[in-house]
């Protein structure tokens, strides 16, 4: 093991960068000299000595959806190689379907684990070769085996390699044999509760439960005393069960690092011994074990330690007879400086565009060249120059979640879509485009934002400008929260650990004020739309119309009352009353007042100049010159609900709800139904936690749900007693479906919402 230390240097011309660097085939170069593994690893260029034949891929089977989907697709049109792309019911629109000539039907939601069916379909329409993108069927050894007994080209490592690797308890078994140091812990077959629990308690809480199946933070959970050591063993069992079927329910009982880093490494090899290191990935900054940025170069991590990591990985590969891409993680203990194998990834990983940024490769050309015979494209030495040359990567993963409810999941229509314009360095690697719907039966992440600057500062900096950009309406999405990790100074100073989100919570979910511009503009904005679309306009609707006659152009005054649903706003459900007067063509005085703040007089902007456009009934586009600046804005309307608005301005964004007077509520009969408790998204209920009648306090959990393969908890908004439980184990709930209701107290009103963990 190296000792990590707290210093970040460039990684230096001692590397031996090799010139004439390549994407492809060259003159052989000789290996990396590295003692410790000179001699069992090799680093041949691809043009040497080659005594197998080389069999080019002509016809290819994508067997996963969304943007790995559309990513492998489009490297593979790029080598003339024709695609055929598979489609869930669900999935029948969406982008991967449509993305070439030839698609193919499974079926049910989870059809994408449909290994027989999807081998018979390649066999079935001749399809040479079959690519399992990530996630689903790619780390099974069982479809793997399949696939090539039935003479179709895996794209990926052989069956045996992924049955060593993809077995935690044996894969660290190999590493311990290679030389590998892993984290201490119980990796056996004694699986009772409590055999684990005594497992656990020798070595020494808190520790971690992890399913043998595990990956992407599913089926794992944290367990810090003894006593809470069965519930999370139960749920646990029940996550991994959920997302990797039978044998998910095994687990290892680990030590829990206090301050873990988590640090991997890119690895390719050949079938002819050759492999190589593609830098490492820092995946720290995590949620729910799950990782939200990725970046390469690692932050303060010395050349000596960069190195090291690098020749383990590159040992762990070849210990196993590894072929293709694949991904070793190592967790980094930050207070003993020590380094840990913790497991190895048989797939080409969500985040490998990091990679790609820093050593100028497209890793998925490299898959289909080594699976057809080739000799990996560039040595050791070549790498590591371009890693010198190219300075650094940051991937950001945009989710639709609500980071200030837990980052709890989200679904819905992408009602609105704008993207950051893309370059050389800027790239996006997504699944939707507007109108699409991301569904709750899979992953909720929309599309991943990959970043390269001359070095970790400049990258940052260029991420930021780069999410201020993206506008998404239509569902909860994690870009604010990635914009204000963007500016936390720890994170740039590169301060980072597994624990980040939750150490500077404090200042990540601070509220931030609305500026009283933001209200001026969605003011204007409905002005200008109603203005532009006042023959269509519907006529029930009161918001900011006068009592009286005439047009809506020639009305003089006009009123509006907004407010804030956002999360993140320090003015969250407050009310902000708004008078638009016009004073002439383009011009306008406009007062904003803060209801309930008796000290401070409206802020009035005089003689303002705004000019809108509304390319759709739904969008406003704004630009508007304030008395010192000129801002320009685009109002977006929920189509489903019209008193929902969104307000993007300065690359922030602004959730508002529109008031409607209270005669209008009252005419129609509406109301909102009162004490009770909703599911926040489509959910299956796993289990109820409480019984009628029963006494809750605030904050006691009250319902189990699953979505997404999530489990989550909904806790009780308030004090009460429960009166009704509305659904059973194992009901299927709509969004907005009531769970809970509670006796109705008159000594107080129930809480809006429910929180999550």
């Amino acid at each position: 093991m190296r000792s990590l230390k707290r210093t970040h240097h460039q990684l230096r011309v001692s590397l031996c960068p090799a010139p004439g660097a390549r994407l492809l085939a060259g003159a052989s170069i000789a290996p990396s000299a590295s003692p410790a593994s000179s001699a069992a690893i090799t680093t041949h260029a691809a043009g040497s000595n080659s005594t197998t034949a080389v069999s080019p891929i002509t016809s290819l089977l994508i067997a996963n959806r969304g943007e790995i989907a559309l990513r492998i697709a489009r490297t593979a049109a790029a080598m003339g190689i024709r695609t055929t792309t598979l489609y869930t019911d669900i999935d029948a629109a969406s982008q991967h379907a449509k993305c070439t000539p030839h698609s193919l039907a499974l079926g049910p939601a989870a059809a994408y684990l449909d290994g027989p069916r999807i081998v018979a379909l390649a066999k079935q329409h001749g399809i040479q070769a079959l690519h399992p993108g990530y996630g689903f069927l790619s780390e099974n050894a069982g479809f793997a085996k399949a696939c090539e007994e039935a003479g179709i080209v895996f794209v990926g490592p052989p069956a045996r390699a992924m049955t060593d690797m993809g077995d935690k308890a044996r894969s660290k078994e190999i590493m311990t044999a290679a030389g590998v140091a892993c984290v201490p812990g119980y990796h056996g077959e004694e699986q009772g509760v409590e055999q684990l629990r005594a497992k656990a308690r020798d070595i020494k809480f808190p520790v971690l439960l992890k399913s043998v199946k595990g990956g992407g933070g599913k089926g794992m959970r944290i367990v810090r005393t003894e006593d809470e050591f069965e519930a999370q063993l139960k749920s646990a069992r029940a996550e991994a069960w959920a997302s990797f079927g039978e044998g998910g329910e095994v687990m290892l009982v680990e030590k829990y690092i206090v301050r873990p880093r988590h640090v991997e490494v890119q690895v390719f090899a050949d079938r002819y011994g050759n492999c190589v290191a593609l830098g490492e990935r820092d995946c720290s900054v995590q949620r729910r074990h799950q990782k939200i940025l990725e970046e390469s170069p690692a932050p303060l991590l010395d050349d000596l330690t960069r190195k090291d990591l690098w020749e383990k990985a590159r040992t762990a590969a070849i210990a196993v007879g590894y072929i293709g891409a694949g991904t070793v993680e190592f967790i980094l203990d930050r207070d003993t400086g020590e380094f840990y194998f913790m497991e190895m990834n048989t797939r080409l990983q969500v985040e490998h565009p990091v990679s790609e940024m820093v050593t100028g490769t497209d890793l998925v050309e490299w898959q289909f060249r080594v699976a057809s015979g080739e000799r990996l494209p560039l040595t050791q030495d070549e790498i590591e120059a371009r890693i010198l040359e190219r300075g650094a990567a940051i991937e950001a993963r945009i989710y639709a979640e609500n980071p200030e409810k837990g980052f709890f999941p989200d679904s819905g229509k992408l009602v609105h879509l704008s993207t950051p314009k893309t370059s050389e360095d800027v790239r996006i690697d997504a699944g939707f485009i507007e109108g699409d719907t991301v569904s709750e039966a899979y992953d909720g992440m929309i599309a991943k934002l990959i970043v390269r600057g001359k070095d970790r500062e400049t990258a940052i900096r260029k991420l930021e400008l780069a999410l201020r950009e993206y506008e998404v309406v239509g569902l909860s999405t994690n870009i604010e929260f990635l914009k204000r990790l963007c500016r936390s100074q720890a994170f740039i100073e590169g301060d980072v650990e597994t624990g980040f989100i939750d150490k500077w919570k404090d200042e990540l979910f601070q509220a931030r004020p609305t500026d009283n511009e933001v209200f001026a503009q969605a003011a204007l904005g409905l002005l200008g739309s109603q203005i532009t679309n006042s023959a269509g306009h519907r006529k029930d609707s009161p918001h900011g119309q006068t009592l009286g006659f005439g047009e809506v152009r020639n009305q003089a005054e006009r009123r509006f009352a907004f407010r804030v649903r956002d999360d993140a706003s320090a003015e969250e459900g407050k009310l902000v009353q708004v008078s638009v007067t016009q004073t002439g063509h383009g011009l306008f005085n406009v007062a904003v007042s803060r209801v309930g703040d008796e000290s401070e007089a409206p802020h009035v902007f005089e003689t303002i100049v705004c000019e809108s456009a509304s390319p759709s009934m739904t969008k406003t586009t704004l630009t508007t010159f304030f008395p010192l600046t000129r801002i320009e804005s685009t109002l977006v309307r929920d189509p489903t609900r019209d008193d929902r608005l969104t307000l993007f301005q300065l690359g922030q964004k602004t959730e508002l709800q529109l008031e409607t007077p209270a005669w209008f509520d009252k005419a129609l009969g509406l109301k909102e139904v009162a004490a009770s408790v909703v599911a926040p998204m489509p959910c299956k209920i796993l289990r109820n936690e409480v019984g009628e009648g029963e006494e809750v306090e605030k904050g006691a959990p009250l319902v189990v749900i699953e979505s997404m393969k999530m489990e989550t908890v909904i806790r009780s908004p308030q004090r009460g007693i429960i009166k009704k439980l509305a659904h059973k184990e194992g009901d299927i709930c709509k969004a907005g479906t009531v769970l809970v209701l509670f006796e109705e107290l008159e000594s107080s009103s129930a809480e809006e919402g429910a929180g999550s963990s």
